[in-house]
């Protein structure tokens, strides 16, 4: 593994950590062999895609974490994983999602579960959890804008189980104080 690599998944692995209680940097593991990262930015960039790949490549689940969601493709694409066995759950911002059309509702009317967390100014996160091994983050949100208009980055870290399992833990807090959205038809 390239050092550059490595230096990437340390700093990473050191910003969670700060951010979990209990943690130090002392217990900053080294990332496994396997790792490795894909980076995109936008506008106009490739983040869309990265997240898509993301995905369509889940064989058995994705927890989504999101603030401003919006894009057609991105709930296409997780309706689709849904359809085809892969257990998906979202967790977004109550107050950017509480109107009658959003990709979450759509996500809910198409049988994935959906909580939305209004405990917060703002439910700012934007990550993915993928087969509780892979890490999709950044400032990308799920939206339109950040596809065409807004300067955003998005980082897919790979074959991270053990960074996977923080921020699923992290999801499953936020999932856990959420209230559920139901399927309006």
């Amino acid at each position: 593994m390239d050092v550059s690599i490595l230096r990437v998944f340390r700093l990473l692995a050191l910003a969670v950590c700060l951010l979990l209680p209990g943690c130090s940097s002392r217990t900053v593991p080294p990332p496994p062999a396997e790792a490795s990262y894909t980076v995109a930015f936008s506008p106009r960039g490739a983040s869309l895609e990265l997240a898509l790949s993301c995905i369509r490549a889940a064989e058995r689940s994705i927890l989504v974490a999101a603030y401003s969601f919006t894009s057609k493709p991105v709930a296409l694409a997780l309706a689709e994983a849904h359809q085809r066995g892969v257990a998906v759950r979202v967790v977004a911002d109550k107050k950017g999602n509480s109107s009658r059309y959003t990709a979450v509702t759509y996500l809910a009317n198409h049988g994935v579960p959906v909580r939305l967390n209004g405990k917060y100014a703002i439910h700012h996160h934007k990550f993915m959890v993928v087969d509780v091994r892979h890490v999709q983050t950044g400032s990308f949100n799920y939206s339109a804008a950040a596809v065409d208009k807004n300067a955003e980055n998005m980082l897919v870290l790979r074959n991270v189980p053990e960074l996977a399992a923080q921020y699923a833990a992290e999801w499953q807090r936020l999932w856990d104080e959420a209230e559920p959205l139901s399927a309006q038809y």
